[in-house]
């Protein structure tokens, strides 16, 4: 009589590591965005910003496959086809830099999707990202006066 594996035994482990996930998201967003975003959240809903930073950056992301640029166009097209999460657009722009995007490939991604997501959410994240862009600029050019 041959027994089937119980499901844990039959799927491969998942990678959740929440040291690294931290680590991960210091390297990808910037500071003030953390904080806009996670202690607030925490606060209506606590335990739930632990989670999604561990879940997201101690494990989507350390997956094997996309680069964190591949993964910053990916993030970029999503928020965009789904519209009306402008904080989270702004982030992931500000994200883009970071991981080495230019101000020229950021506004063509959204170039790009509008035949795939519709002119008007093109031009909405075109908004969204003109604003971002412009406020990372105005943080470098403080940066670079101190």
């Amino acid at each position: 009589m041959t027994t089937t594996p119980s499901l844990p035994e039959q799927l491969t482990p998942a990678r959740l590591d929440r040291d690294e996930a931290y680590r991960v998201l210091d390297l990808l967003q910037d500071r003030a965005s953390q904080q806009a975003t996670l202690p607030g959240l925490d606060q209506l809903a606590p335990g739930f910003p632990d989670w999604i930073v561990t879940a997201l950056f101690g494990g989507t992301y350390l997956r094997e496959g996309l680069s964190p640029r591949d993964r910053q166009l990916v993030n970029l097209a999503a928020l965009t086809a789904l519209g009306g999460v402008d904080p989270q657009l702004a982030s992931h722009v500000r994200t883009s830099l970071r991981v080495g995007m230019s101000r020229k490939d950021i506004v063509e991604v959204f170039v790009h999707l509008a035949p795939y997501v519709g002119v008007p959410k093109a031009l909405a994240g075109l908004r969204v990202a003109a604003a971002a862009l412009a406020e990372a600029e105005n943080a470098d050019e403080q940066e670079a006066t101190r």
